[in-house]
């Protein structure tokens, strides 16, 4: 939670820079300079967007430890199924392996039989004695 309190000021701080560099260049400015307006305006938006996105990952004043333990619990409850069901997948998948392995083993073989059949015609033909 540090880092993120961290961040937040950061961008707290980026923010107020934001703002007091806009103010300075519109006192600056007597003709209107779209390129600066613009510019700081994208800041100032995506800046406050940023603090939004902090404030809200921030933990609620409601998150007691025991509210925090009992989401853990949960979530580790949910990692155990995903792992349970994970292994499930991978033992059906090297089990599909070892089938299509089989299949090809047995496609291999018969074209080399194919093969060597033909090769005995072919020398049969050839050599008739």
């Amino acid at each position: 939670m540090a880092d993120r309190l961290t961040q937040l000021q950061e961008a707290v701080n980026l923010q107020a820079d934001n703002l007091c560099n806009s103010i300075g260049i519109i006192q600056q400015m007597h003709n209107t300079n779209e390129d600066h307006t613009v510019l700081f305006s994208q800041l100032i938006a995506r800046t406050a967007k940023d603090i939004e996105i902090l404030v809200e990952s921030l933990p609620s004043e409601e998150s007691t430890p025991d509210l925090q333990s009992v989401a853990i619990e949960q979530l580790e409850g949910e990692s155990e199924r995903a792992e349970q069901a994970l292994q499930k997948t991978v033992l059906e998948g090297e089990s599909l392996l070892q089938i299509v392995q089989n299949a090809l083993r047995d496609i291999a073989n018969t074209q080399l039989d194919i093969e060597r059949q033909a090769e005995f015609r072919a020398n049969l033909t050839s050599n008739p004695e």
